[in-house]
């Protein structure tokens, strides 16, 4: 099985409260268990995020199911991953470039060692 890297990036509302609450929900078993499974069924092996300031950026590991069309509509058809993308949103917002209804931009590489 064939594993890609995939790096994107979102900004948090420039709040140090809103960043705590939402690092909180992050935090080790607090991320409700459906999401973790939305992102495992759709053939994520591995996703991180990482913060600095305001500025988020989430690397994820995949193998070679993942589609992230198939992602988006699973994702649509699930109300817990729409209560859950409702709830982040309150922390989330968008980068100064994206497109409307944007979230998460995927990055482009740019070097490789």
């Amino acid at each position: 099985m064939e594993r890609k890297r995939l790096c994107f990036s979102c900004d948090l509302k420039d709040d140090s409260r809103l960043i705590a609450e939402y690092k909180k929900y992050h935090t080790p078993g607090n991320t409700w268990p459906e999401i973790t499974k939305s992102i495992k069924d759709a053939g994520i092996l591995d996703m991180q995020i990482y913060l600095t300031g305001n500025r988020m950026f989430m690397i994820m590991e995949v193998d070679d199911t993942f589609d992230p069309k198939k992602k988006a509509e699973m994702d649509a058809n699930n109300p817990k991953v729409q209560e859950w993308e409702r709830l982040m949103w309150k922390y989330q917002q968008a980068l100064p470039w994206a497109k409307e209804g944007e979230k998460w931009i995927e990055l482009k590489q740019v070097f490789q060692l």
